[in-house]
């Protein structure tokens, strides 16, 4: 998924310029507001598309609408051609889920004004092409609360996809969180360069292990990294949705997305004709993000401590991007009494203190 270095940021400062609404209502005599979806991956990798496909299912309990949903398209050109014959079959609201669907997006929505779509992740917009994400920082921080005070060997590995702004400070969030509970704790990453490769992420895992790692975290699209701590007897941290039947006795929590009110939101502006290119950015207080139940292994004071910090981030009392923040070298990065604005956020490209690993440079 799906955020550029820079993208995002540059999107911020279009967003009042392309936030003009377009008259993109029900079609007269429409029963049904036809949605489409297009994945990236299979609805069955249990993490990523899985987490967008109970969306797209909430979606269909909540709103007059007709869905669809095409699975395991590439980035690129075949994007594009899917993206193309579903607004030509009359979906009149497509949404596209990994991030290097932008530009074959914004290519079709160019060609079909009339239609209106989402893609997640991205930072190119239009009239008729809005972008959605959502502040899954906040409940990375909370597991990484649980992670730190669950680790004997005070190693924590993490497979990490590719070195985008996103996946980078996620890690430093969950690095914050390890550190807050356990100082002496660092975070191992190693880079996968894929989002979906179960095969090429459980070798990430395997090797998180050999070094000591106890507890493992990942942003990653299955669960086979859990699957491999699972298999040492070891914890594991998951990510996308509520992973914990892939180890049942190791699975300590993850940081969730619930997309469909994201999506109710975004239906609801076509119908009523008032859609927008904007750009959408919601946290736990908005309900996209949130932690999934913490173990029965962690302990209950441990838990009451978690759900406590997650109320103060949902009432806007705690930002886990308040400084003081150190990096790596210990240059103080997040001054006391400041914090990390969204546009230093999205453009995040540095580790913070408690990270062992690099951002690899293209």
């Amino acid at each position: 998924m799906r955020v550029s270095r820079w993208g995002r940021l540059s999107g911020v400062l279009l967003a009042g310029m392309l936030a003009v609404t377009l008259g993109l209502g029900p079609a007269p005599g429409a029963e049904k507001l036809k949605v489409g979806f297009v994945y990236v991956g299979p609805v069955a990798d249990a993490g990523w598309t899985f987490a967008h496909d109970q969306g797209r299912r909430y979606l269909e309990g909540h709103a007059n609408v007709a869905t669809t949903k095409v699975e395991s398209v590439p980035e690129g050109a075949d994007s594009e051609r899917v993206f193309t014959d579903l607004a030509r079959k009359g979906y009149r609201l497509i949404v596209g889920t990994s991030f290097g669907y932008m530009d074959p997006m914004v290519k079709v929505a160019g060609e079909f004004p009339n239609v209106a779509f989402v893609h997640i992740s991205g930072f190119k917009r239009a009239k008729n092409l809005a972008t959605a994400f959502g502040r899954i920082e906040q409940p990375r921080y909370l597991t990484g609360l649980v992670a730190g005070s669950m680790t004997k060997s005070n190693i924590i590995g993490y497979v990490a996809a590719h070195p985008i702004p996103e996946v980078v400070r996620g890690i430093n969030a969950f690095t914050l969180g390890v550190r807050a509970t356990n100082p002496k704790a660092t975070v191992h990453v190693v880079w996968s360069n894929t989002w979906y490769d179960p095969g090429q992420e459980k070798e990430a895992a395997e090797s998180l292990l050999s070094i000591g790692a106890d507890v493992l975290a990942q942003h990653q699209d299955s669960p086979a990294a859990i699957q491999a701590a699972a298999a040492h007897g070891k914890y594991a941290v998951g990510y996308n949705s509520d992973m914990s039947k892939f180890g049942p006795k190791t699975f300590l929590t993850a940081p969730v997305w619930d997309w469909g009110p994201m999506y109710l939101y975004f239906a609801k502006k076509v119908e009523a004709g008032t859609f927008a290119g904007e750009d959408v950015w919601w946290g736990m207080d908005r309900k996209v993000v949130d932690i999934a139940p913490i173990g029965p292994m962690v302990p209950a004071a441990l838990k009451t401590m978690v759900m406590a910090k997650r109320t103060a981030m949902i009432a806007g009392k705690f930002n886990e991007f308040a400084g003081p923040i150190k990096d790596q070298n210990g240059k103080v990065r997040i001054a006391a009494g400041s914090a990390l604005g969204d546009s230093a956020q999205l453009m995040m490209n540095w580790f913070v203190d408690g990270v062992v690993g690099t951002v690899p440079t293209k």
